[in-house]
């Protein structure tokens, strides 16, 4: 009998590069573009294990949410992945081969992520074993060689975590591509029931970064986040911005 614990890795907030015991998989996330130069790129695993190592490459499409983007059933046609599948040796590195397809006029942006995942070893029939495998997510966007997002904030509130009250932002793209919160700022104004100044905040892209990720909006999308930072009071006004 053979028993298989598996373990994913997701993009996290600052993290190009994500280790386990038996691969490092570097980038982690992908920008290409429909046309042009920027169409592809590559993903390096390298197998830091004493044992061969098998990925397979698995494209999935992902969807804009309220939150994010959630796994969907849509089209995988548009990216191509090569190799599909991989035997890597130890202490040898495996290039994959990420590229857009798809029209190369599309007015939108797409999102994916590809999955890198390590394919269990087949056991002599009878032998038991408990095997590791490790699947790792990488996130990948696409949009128009000349696109550009228009990130707007349209709507702020305080919200109560944990005793805690925070600032929960929406953000909504109206541009022709998608775009990173991370790679602007965000100016955070609290004003009490009198309208009375009692907080103020100014991130800069790294900071956002760090407390809520990269913050990709897609096209049309209106993505709401809670910021990590704490505000005075459960009451009054927050009101939240998009800075260079």
């Amino acid at each position: 009998m053979i028993k298989y614990l598996n373990f994913s890795a997701a993009v996290v907030a600052t993290a190009f590069a994500t280790a386990a015991q038996a691969a490092t998989v570097s980038p982690m996330v992908i920008d290409l573009q429909t046309s042009g130069r920027n169409v592809v790129a590559n993903v390096t695993v390298s197998n830091t294990s004493d044992k061969p190592l098998t990925i397979e490459a698995v494209p999935q499409a992902l969807q804009p949410t309220d939150t994010g983007f959630a796994p969907s059933e849509g089209n995988t046609e548009d990216l191509l992945v090569m190799p599909p599948t991989a035997l890597i040796a130890p202490g040898r590195t495996q290039t994959f081969r990420v590229q857009w397809i798809g029209d190369p006029a599309a007015m939108s942006s797409s999102h994916f992520y590809v999955g890198m995942n390590q394919l269990p070893v087949k056991l002599p029939e009878g032998q038991s074993a408990v095997q590791v495998v490790y699947n790792f997510n990488v996130l990948v966007n696409v949009g128009p060689a000349n696109g550009k997002a228009e990130l707007k904030v349209v709507d702020s509130k305080i919200v109560t975590q944990e005793g805690k009250n925070y600032p929960s932002v929406a953000v909504t793209n109206s541009g022709s591509t998608y775009g990173y919160i991370s790679q602007k700022g965000l100016k955070l104004t609290q004003t009490d029931q009198s309208g009375k100044e009692v907080f103020s905040k100014s991130l800069s892209g790294a900071e956002v970064e760090q407390l809520v990720g990269y913050g990709i909006v897609a096209v049309n999308q209106t993505r709401t986040m809670v910021v990590p930072v704490s505000l005075p009071d459960a009451n009054g006004t927050v009101t939240a911005s998009i800075s260079e």
